[in-house]
């Protein structure tokens, strides 16, 4: 990537005082250990995508396993279904972090965003003070003026053979004027003790180190680890009605009763069917 010109940069990174820049040393320093997970933090004013460009590194054999790759800013974050995920220069946390869990059967590879949920939550309820839910199968919600918004993402996206990386996005210090829609929220606007950046991002990535180690020595059974239990116990989308928009145009209506053993949701409908979601979109529905 073509780094921007020098006053660009410095224009990027003074020109809110409210948002200082994130310190890459200090994140090395706290994060990189030996015998940890994380293997290098690189920091990058601005990209596209920081899951594209740490897949394409995946790929060319120039990332190892634990790399995390920090924008101020991206210009074209994804998030599922390819929707686009934009914010203002240094107002949240945009990072990915390539995994490579090759003693896990791929058939459980699936739990990894969820995994990545749990740990997100942890992290940000140590570090931000702050309550967050889990919207299956991978939104942050906050609560801001009584009523649940997202304030994050996450996406995964196969790496060649052996990796995955998983992508985040959190709004952080985004203000009710620069939300991109009415139902986005922010830290900031759930009143979060703490919105430091560098403390709220190794927060988080202590806990995705842990939970990953955790789920990895079980050899990614979600039962044995924990984790089925902690992300049912975590996730706002169990107990209520929603509305699953599934591939080939097909919606399902119905109680989401469980998350099952291969991370899918399990929607139980009014004709007595239980049925597992593997992929689709989920919306709330609000009661009568």
């Amino acid at each position: 990537m073509t780094p921007p010109d020098a006053a660009d940069a410095n224009d990027s990174r003074w020109s809110d005082l409210d948002r200082p820049p994130l310190n890459a040393a200090a994140l090395r320093r706290a994060l990189l250990r030996e015998g940890g997970l994380w293997s290098g933090v690189e920091l990058v004013q601005r990209t596209g995508s920081t899951n594209s460009d740490l897949v394409a590194r995946a790929e060319a054999g120039t990332a190892a396993e634990g790399a995390i790759l920090v924008a101020e800013e991206q210009t074209a974050g994804r998030g599922r279904l390819d929707r686009q995920w934009t914010a203002p220069a240094r107002s949240g946390l945009f990072f990915s972090v390539l995994l490579n869990p090759s003693e896990v059967p791929v058939a459980r590879w699936g739990w990894l965003p969820l995994l990545t949920g749990v740990a997100v939550a942890t992290g940000l309820s140590r570090a931000a003070g702050v309550d967050t839910a889990l919207k299956w199968p991978n939104d942050l919600l906050v609560t801001v003026g009584g009523e649940e918004r997202k304030a994050g993402g996450i996406l995964a996206e196969r790496a060649g053979d052996r990796g995955v990386v998983v992508g985040v996005g959190i709004n952080v210090s985004l203000r009710a004027h620069e939300l991109p829609v009415p139902q986005a929220g922010s830290l900031a606007l759930a009143e979060a003790v703490s919105t430091d950046r560098d403390t709220l991002l190794r927060g988080v990535l202590r806990s995705l180190e842990e939970w990953y180690g955790r789920w990895r020595a079980a050899g990614g059974d979600p039962a044995v680890s924990g984790l089925q239990e902690t992300y049912a116990a975590g996730c706002a989308t169990l107990g209520r009605q929603v509305r699953a928009e599934l591939p080939g145009q097909r919606s399902l209506v119905g109680e989401a009763v469980a998350v099952d053993g291969d991370g899918r949701l399990v929607i139980a409908t009014e004709e007595g069917v239980q049925e597992p979601v593997g992929a689709g979109d989920i919306v709330h529905l609000r009661a009568a």
